[in-house]
């Protein structure tokens, strides 16, 4: 029988492991998301140059992949990272960033899923799409806008269950309330702040986070579950010291490095059900 999930167990591994991450990101996030993995403890690095993606990816503890800002150039080099992440035994976390919003992106979003990320997090509008991409026919049909998800977590749902289960990948679904799930087994998370979204990048620098759990050894399902409570109870506190967006994410930041493996055991909202 599997260990019961312990956020305060997975944060003290990240701290002592403090995990090199090698986030293929976009421009938008990249400031932000390296802020943010520095204050969790992680060590975060933004290496995209086709040139030394494969051969960094097979060093990093993790790697994550977000599809923001795509280009043939960096697609290339996110291949060739997530099959030296996936040679080298690690693994890594698939953004797929307004996935439905263009036939390239839908390509692209496709062909990664093709190449067996460990974890896959997105909206639920995302999430949709990339379900679609790859034939499932739980999928509803999206109606997301561009990055913005217009699709309520609740809608994804059986497209996050049935994506999991054809992909082999743990599933996130965030917004208000977040839903994880690995086909078999299901959370829910109740963490976070409206301030949130109302941040640029603070979505793909969450990816960020996930990859750091991962990295450090969490199991995917646990990591990712306390990587989400962990992220939106730092939300919570920060919104407390914050007069908007944006004194919201100097104090987020904040927040992050503040909160110790107890007080996320207190203050993690979490439901998981079989």
């Amino acid at each position: 029988m599997a260990e019961p999930l312990s956020p305060c167990v997975e944060l003290t591994r990240l701290r002592t492991a403090a995990p090199l991450v090698h986030n293929i990101t976009n421009f938008v996030a990249m400031n932000v998301m390296a802020n943010v993995q520095l204050a969790i403890g992680a060590s975060p690095a933004m290496i995209h140059a086709r040139e030394e993606a494969a051969e960094f990816a097979s060093i990093a503890s993790a790697l994550t992949v977000n599809i923001g800002t795509l280009s043939p150039e960096w697609l290339a080099a996110m291949h060739d990272a997530a099959a030296a992440a996936t040679a080298a035994g690690r693994s890594w976390v698939l953004d797929p960033v307004a996935a439905g919003a263009t036939g390239f992106r839908r390509r692209a979003a496709a062909e990664l899923l093709a190449l067996s990320p460990t974890v896959i997090r997105g909206n639920a509008s995302e999430v949709i799409a990339l379900a679609a991409s790859a034939g499932i026919s739980a999928a509803p049909e999206m109606s997301g806008k561009g990055v913005d998800a217009s699709d309520p977590v609740a809608a994804a749902e059986k497209a996050a269950d049935a994506l999991a289960r054809s992909s082999g990948a743990v599933v996130a679904v965030t917004g208000v309330e977040d839903y994880v799930t690995d086909g078999s087994r299901r959370a829910r998370i109740a963490n976070g702040h409206a301030l949130m979204p109302r941040v640029t990048a603070l979505g793909c620098a969450l990816t960020g986070v996930v990859g750091a759990f991962l990295g450090a050894g969490s199991p995917a399902f646990d990591g990712t579950i306390t990587a989400l409570a962990y992220y939106g109870l730092a939300g919570e506190q920060a919104a407390q010291h914050a007069g908007g967006p944006g004194s919201f994410l100097p104090a987020f930041l904040d927040a992050l490095a503040a909160i110790g493996p107890e007080e996320l055991e207190r203050g993690a909202r979490i439901q998981t059900t079989d």
